[in-house]
């Protein structure tokens, strides 16, 4: 098995992708918080449904965010390939009593998979949450940034895990 961004000369290299085929590509990927006991309850039990900070609505800013990121993949990794996305979604919701699930969707219909843009547009959206709660404690952990699914192209990736 080799790197795909190194060429011949050991030097890094953009992959051409100018003789495959255009294919729908989609991936999903997921970041988890971790906030400190009590954090997320004592926000939900002040009746705030939406997280409110200084620096407004959290969870909305981070999806817009996530979205951002993810449409900017390629000017923030350098050897990915500027991709027309046709969709982007981010979902945010709790699990277990002091974690937080962020997951990002993306498609497009190109060449190149769409799996670099999911990781960045969920990893983002953690990054915001993580800025806006920050007044609130320091001790949020983002953790388990992974790909959970990319469909289209040479071969489908599901994690079960």
């Amino acid at each position: 098995m080799t790197l795909s961004h190194i060429n011949e000369d050991n030097q890094p290299a953009m992959v051409d992708v100018g003789d495959k085929a255009v294919t729908q590509r989609t991936a999903t990927a997921q970041a988890v918080m971790t906030f400190p006991p009590g954090i997320l309850d004592q926000i939900e039990a002040s009746g705030n449904r939406e997280f409110q900070s200084r620096k407004g609505p959290v969870f909305q800013t981070a999806i817009l965010a996530g979205i951002m990121g993810a449409k900017k993949t390629s000017e923030l990794i350098p050897l990915c390939h500027q991709i027309p996305m046709e969709n982007c979604t981010i979902e945010i919701r709790a699990r277990e009593p002091d974690q937080l699930l962020l997951r990002c969707t993306t498609r497009a219909t190109h060449k190149t998979g769409v799996e670099m843009e999911a990781l960045t547009g969920a990893s983002v959206a953690a990054l915001t949450v993580y800025d806006m709660c920050k007044a609130l404690t320091h001790e949020i952990v983002i953790s388990e940034l992974r790909l959970l699914e990319k469909r289209g192209g040479k071969r489908d990736v599901h994690d079960h895990g």
